[in-house]
């Protein structure tokens, strides 16, 4: 199938569009990493799942995908964080980087290719920033720096609104240094007790647009393919990295499409801490399996508000089970390589149309039930695609700390039934049972499964 055939829903042009990359060979995107200060929520999973998904199919089309997401760890969230615990910056941002890491390791979450810090790239930051006030879009006010966006005629194009709008619907700073209601911060000055650099502007820090602007053009140049992130994003964020990038770069396109993520709800409401529905990764984790977690996700499109719940969690770990069992029956046969289906591929390449895609996923599990051994192996690489069936079948059904303790019980109902002896080894059947294990034999021996 041709890689013309992949469209994605580009939130400039407000409608989804033939994906046309700006080098067949190479494609580039870029996706808004985390600010680090505290556990991730549910809500910032969906982004990096998105994103993930996105990588994952673009890596099946093309023959180089480079992939970066940036960590921020100079931001004032933090520096209120590492106060409020009485810890160093430098502890709070590394401590909470590598529970970040963690975290997307155990939902299998693929690393990007490049992961650049803001911290790193101060010497980025600046020169982009002397850039835009060379070019006449950005002023220096009381140790400040800001950008101009009367400057610039065309903000408000990604979000489409115009700036009066803009202006009108967001939070403001209302400050003396500031020449218009909505220029924002490129640079601000630092206290003692506060993260700073040494620049032409006195002793500071970056704003947290120019980060993104001057990392995404280290690592992709002036332009690249996709730009992502979650929709709560789309403004202020990326309305101010567009102007940034392309006041600095006028030749340029910067990002050539948007993809943007809806927001998640649980339980039909808000995440709100107020309100007791608010949940980190890590909490989820523990009380359910990351393959159940990512299938409830993936069963709402993108772009569609997804309800998150308990009962739609153990809804997906049922259906995973089902999965499962599809593919036990040819565990030991799984290891041969066939191609994507094709309506699962069809699915996909309409952007990103999880939902379908899962249709296509439980009609190859009807049939692998019924003995179809291409079923079974079209199954397992769909499943892949989207970051599943990360383990063996058997072990699957076999989460459990007792599992020693079954497989000595098997073996002796096994010896039992060579013996004859029936009654013992319905007696063990009936242990195991009890304790939420089904034996099923089969001419390859017994295998069991937790339920």
């Amino acid at each position: 199938m041709s890689k013309l055939n992949l469209s994605l829903y580009d939130s400039r042009q407000h409608k989804a569009i033939p994906f046309v990359a700006l080098d067949p060979l190479h494609v580039r995107l870029y996706f808004c990493g985390p600010t680090v200060y505290d556990f991730l929520h549910i809500g910032n999973l969906r982004a990096m799942l998105t994103a993930d998904i996105l990588v994952r199919l673009l890596r099946s089309l093309y023959p180089k995908v480079t992939y970066v997401r940036n960590i921020t760890d100079v931001d004032d969230k933090i520096n209120a964080r590492a106060k409020l615990n009485n810890e160093s910056i430098q502890s709070l941002t590394e401590r909470t980087t590598k529970d970040f890491h963690q975290d997307m390791h155990s939902m299998y979450i693929l690393p990007p290719d490049v992961e650049p810090r803001a911290t790193e790239h101060i010497e980025e930051i600046q020169q982009m920033i002397s850039q835009l006030m060379k070019n006449g879009h950005a002023y220096a006010a009381e140790g400040h720096v800001l950008f101009s966006v009367p400057s610039y005629k065309e903000y408000g194009h990604l979000s489409g609104r115009n700036p009066e709008e803009l202006i009108a619907g967001a939070r403001v700073e209302v400050a003396t240094y500031k020449k218009n209601p909505g220029d924002f911060v490129l640079w601000k000055p630092s206290n003692e007790d506060e993260p700073g650099w040494d620049s032409p502007w006195g002793r500071g820090r970056p704003g947290w647009h120019i980060e993104c602007s001057a990392m995404s053009y280290r690592y992709l140049g002036e332009s690249f393919d996709i730009h992502g992130g979650g929709h709560d994003l789309l403004f202020p964020h990326h309305e101010n990295e567009c102007a940034q990038s392309l006041c600095c770069f006028p030749e340029s396109k910067f990002a050539n499409m948007w993809v943007h993520n809806a927001m998640l709800l649980v339980d039909g409401e808000k995440m709100s801490k107020s309100l007791g529905n608010f949940f980190t990764i890590r909490e989820v984790l523990e009380q359910h399996h990351p393959e159940a977690i990512r299938f409830a996700l993936l069963q709402a499109h993108y772009r569609s508000v997804l309800n998150f719940s308990q009962a739609g969690l153990k809804e997906a770990k049922q259906i995973m089970d089902r999965f499962y069992r599809a593919l036990s029956v040819f565990e030991k046969e799984l290891d041969q390589v066939v191609p994507l289906p094709e309506d699962f591929l069809e699915a996909m390449l309409d952007d990103l149309n999880t939902p379908k895609a899962l249709m296509v996923m439980h009609q190859l599990a009807d049939q692998a039930l019924k003995g179809s051994k291409k079923a079974a192996l079209q199954l397992k690489i769909a499943g892949q695609q989207l970051g599943l069936f990360n383990i063996a079948p058997s072990k699957w059904f076999q989460n459990t700390d007792k599992a020693q303790e079954i497989e000595t019980l098997i073996e002796q109902r096994n010896a039992a039934k060579k013996a004859r002896d029936f009654v013992t080894a319905d007696r063990i059947r009936n242990v195991l049972k009890e304790q939420g294990i089904v034996l099923e034999d089969s001419p390859q021996g017994t295998i069991w499964r937790q339920i």
